[in-house]
């Protein structure tokens, strides 16, 4: 405790221990320079002298013996000086599992504070959201095709799906059609899947019909006009976010002189602000015409099912996390955890495979200490495990972990699974023999993923990214109210730094953390914002409740 002095060291050593090396020379000489002041007083001899020797002698053997509850590191002495190293900042050291350790017993007998995950959210709004892009898309029939779009979608699973939705509207701007989007094969994401495969294509054209021409491939007599090589069409390597009038004035009159353009890369080229009539088309694209194909939605389906049944006892509702605790993950936010030499040399090779060079450059600095004050840092399985605690979770409550291969895995899942024994995740929620023809192809294995965390009770996302941004604009759109959990990590770690926090005391922080990321809510969308994360108002429309 900060400010409590401890004296003496025992019935056999009269004289306190004067901790570091030649602490006991030091303690005898002060000690003797005490009782010698002592008797010198009761002698009454030289009292003015022994006043100013006698509060020396004091200070010296006090500021030796003074300890604070957030210990400091070790002194380095200089002569009879002492100086203290550089303490980091509260929250820049990652302490998790010592804090845990601390409070596990605590979290175990907690049986007042978990709440009933049907209470979880109540949504106290007096008007519901409802589809209401229709309107702007209303048109008599489709003007003729200015020619052939092409584009190809880079990235995973969801940054697919924002290529796809941004390039069918812009395919609406410029009365173009649209060939089915081609998949550039990622270095990351490894997966070699096409749009069928992904998609459901016959849908994704019949919902498209009466608002943008789509085909599966070039004609032949266009094909025929550029020696029957795409690689022959005029490429627009457009900038990012690029708006209505840019596409008008410098890739429509390319579009009609050549029949034929390309976009490649596609990805955040059309501006977040549009006309009501553009954005329509990435409603429609995304909510509702990019559909999973068969095969992934018939696996989900059992799915979410079995993860209804496991829980019944919570009225059929559970819990999804989306960690992002993958060793790619992990490198790349240049944060430390707790496994010394081995964990650092394993992040630098992973940094040097997939971004050669790139955390390397002169003049960059990197400081672990500060991503992790920052909220920078991915939150390990522990720590999303004791925040759901902390917030009054308890381990009789279902969750699901949507994530890619966790480093090491069988260290830092162990403590979850501690925490919450009804876990589950794709490989213990579907047989071997059903995630066969997944494996391998990234995207498919994140769709199913995607699918079980739409449907659950609460959502919880721990880092960012197009998965959860996609996903809580999806669960907007269907649910309106669907809970999700985005905690402020920067708050966060300020308790799993501190290891001598007490249980009541993290119970009330993480609470805190619970109602800051409540008071969000139903946000409309800010002008720089994506609609594909804030749907509302230019896909949903509030209607009052009748």
């Amino acid at each position: 405790m900060a400010g409590r002095i401890r004296l003496g060291g025992g019935a056999s050593s009269p004289m306190p221990e004067r901790r570091g090396k030649g602490g006991d020379g030091v303690s005898r000489s002060v000690w003797r320079l005490v009782h010698w002041a002592a008797v010198a007083t009761f002698r009454r001899r030289g009292a003015l002298l022994v006043v100013p020797l006698l509060y020396l002698a004091l200070t010296l053997v006090f500021l030796g013996r003074w300890e604070w509850d957030l210990k400091p590191p070790m002194p380095v002495r200089i002569g009879v000086a002492v100086l203290r190293r550089r303490v980091p900042p509260p929250g820049s050291v990652y302490r998790s599992p010592q804090v845990f350790q601390k409070l596990w017993p605590y979290m175990q007998a907690d049986l007042n504070h978990s709440i009933p995950l049907t209470a979880a959210w109540r949504h106290k709004a007096t008007q519901k959201w409802k589809p209401c892009f229709r309107k702007s898309l209303s048109q008599a029939e489709l003007p003729p095709s200015n020619g052939f779009l092409i584009i190809e979608a880079n990235g995973g699973l969801n940054q697919q799906r924002l290529s796809i939705s941004d390039a069918v509207a812009v395919a609406g701007l410029l009365n173009a059609t649209l060939v089915i989007p081609m998949f550039h094969f990622n270095s990351v994401w490894r997966d070699s899947s096409k749009f069928e495969d992904i998609f459901d294509e016959e849908y994704f054209t019949e919902i498209l019909k009466d608002h943008v021409r789509v085909v599966k491939e070039l004609p032949s007599d266009i094909l025929d006009r550029f020696d029957n090589n795409i690689s022959n069409i005029l490429n627009m390597r457009s900038r990012a976010l690029q708006s209505k009038t840019y596409y008008l004035e410098k890739v429509l009159p390319k579009l009609i002189e050549f029949g034929a353009i390309r976009i490649a890369p596609f990805s955040n080229r059309l501006a977040h602000s549009v006309p009501p009539s553009i954005q329509g088309l990435r409603c429609l694209t995304n909510f509702e015409a990019l559909r999973f194909s068969q095969p992934i939605r018939a696996l989900a389906d059992k799915m979410v099912d079995r993860m209804v049944t496991n829980s019944s006892k919570n009225g059929g509702k559970y819990i999804s996390v989306h960690l992002r605790f993958e060793q790619d993950m992990v490198a790349f936010s240049c944060c430390t955890y707790d496994g010394g030499q081995l964990e650092k040399d394993e992040m630098n090779k992973a940094r040097e495979r997939g971004w050669r060079g790139k955390f390397n450059r002169p003049g960059r600095v990197i400081s672990p200490e500060a991503n992790r004050r920052n909220g920078r840092c991915p939150l390990t399985p522990l720590e999303v495990g004791m925040m759901l605690r902390g917030m009054g979770f308890d381990n009789n409550t279902l969750v699901y972990v949507a994530s890619g291969k966790i480093y090491n895995t069988e260290k830092y899942m162990a403590p979850l699974h501690q925490l919450f024994p009804l876990l589950e995740t794709k490989d213990t929620l579907a047989s071997t023999y059903e995630l066969a023809p997944f494996k391998g192809h990234s995207s498919r294995l994140a769709a199913l993923d995607y699918s079980i965390c739409a449907h659950s009770e609460v959502f919880v996302t721990t880092q960012g990214g197009n998965f959860p941004h996609f996903l809580m604009g999806h669960r907007r759109y269907f649910n309106g109210h669907s809970k999700t959990i985005n905690p402020d990590k920067r708050k966060l770690v300020l308790s799993f730094d501190n290891p001598f926090i007490r249980w009541d005391r993290f119970k009330r922080n993480m609470q805190e953390v619970l109602h800051h990321s409540d008071v969000k809510g139903i946000s409309l969308r800010k002008p720089d914002a994506s609609l594909y994360t804030f749907p509302m108002p230019d896909c949903l429309c509030q209607q009052a409740e009748t």
